[in-house]
């Protein structure tokens, strides 16, 4: 198991960085071997039926939150903007009105440049702890800040990205937690979503067990090997739990078609659209790529094969 090898000479693990290159080339040696896709190796590597359609794709737009998110709005993308919302002086405001404002020009931008007329996209915010920092961590003012925000973005679903990010894992653990339960209570529909504090499987599955968030994000280069990512998604699915799969802006176009393969073999809620925050390079790369796959698969009549388990 690559995930698994050492470095001869230190006897150490080898970097998460290479484990995750490693697996990707490994995988794709196996399938050209068997002369199958990527995704029908994974299929049959852990029991599973392909999709026979594609995973909803989640864009990022950086700071260029305005131009981004039209671009977003005329290509129908399934969730919207991450918004990169890292400040709390500039980009969210002391009382949360700064973000206020910009869901509400969001908003109002989907209706005016919507490219059909059933166009219904996940708003999904990423926050970066900040709701935290601009209410000290209250996790009563901070539901209450999100219910704003929920009945702000109405009709649009509302997911929001660590709204907290506190000093060590428990502590992120019980206040995500609490405020997920806090929602609940309140009949709210927002879906919380896990990052920061989970980056390795072992995290994914306590935030899982802890019902701290609605969906997490299974950041596939922290993960390393491509085994973790394709384990975490199922666990999260096993559980009720949403699987988002994610990464880094930071990547390859190598590793995105790869995420591709892994999402329609494992069907997480939602794939991220990378590398880049320009939105158009990373979406039509992860578009494409699923298209394709999809496409070879319904014209060589394989997607009416039988999955078989090979372990």
């Amino acid at each position: 198991e690559a995930d698994g090898l050492v470095d001869p000479e230190s006897g150490r693990r080898l970097h998460t960085a290479i484990r995750y290159g490693l697996t990707q080339a490994l995988l794709d040696a196996v399938a050209h071997v068997r002369k199958k896709l990527m995704v029908e190796v994974i299929a049959e590597e852990y029991g599973l039926k392909p999709l026979t359609a594609p995973v909803p794709i989640f864009t990022q737009s950086g700071d260029e939150r305005y131009l981004n998110a039209d671009k977003m709005i005329l290509k129908g993308v399934d969730a919207l903007p991450h918004g990169l919302f890292n400040n709390v002086e500039t980009k969210v405001g002391r009382q949360g009105e700064k973000l206020l404002a910009y869901v509400d020009w969001l908003k109002q931008r989907i209706g005016t440049l919507k490219p059909r007329a059933d166009y219904r996209p996940v708003i999904h915010l990423d926050l970066y702890g900040t709701l935290g920092m601009a209410f000290q961590e209250d996790p009563g003012a901070i539901t209450a800040y999100l219910t704003r925000l929920e009945q702000a973005v109405a009709p649009y679903p509302l997911r929001v990205e660590d709204p907290v990010v506190m000093g060590d894992k428990p502590s992120q653990l019980k206040l995500m937690a609490n405020l997920t339960q806090r929602l609940a209570a309140q009949g709210s529909r927002v879906t919380l979503v896990a990052d920061e504090w989970c980056n390795n499987l072992d995290d994914i599955k306590d935030f899982v067990l802890t019902k701290a968030a609605a969906m997490i994000q299974v950041k596939t280069p922290d993960l390393g090997g491509l085994n973790n990512t394709i384990e975490a998604v199922l666990f999260c699915k096993e559980h009720g739990i949403a699987p988002y799969l994610g990464g880094s802006c930071n990547e390859t176009d190598r590793s995105a078609r790869i995420c591709a393969h892994i999402a329609l073999a494992t069907g997480p809620a939602v794939i991220m659209a990378k590398p880049g925050m320009g939105v158009d390079e990373g979406l039509m790369i992860i578009n494409n790529e699923m298209s394709r796959i999809l496409a070879i698969r319904e014209n060589t009549g394989r997607e009416a094969e039988v999955v078989s388990v090979s372990r």
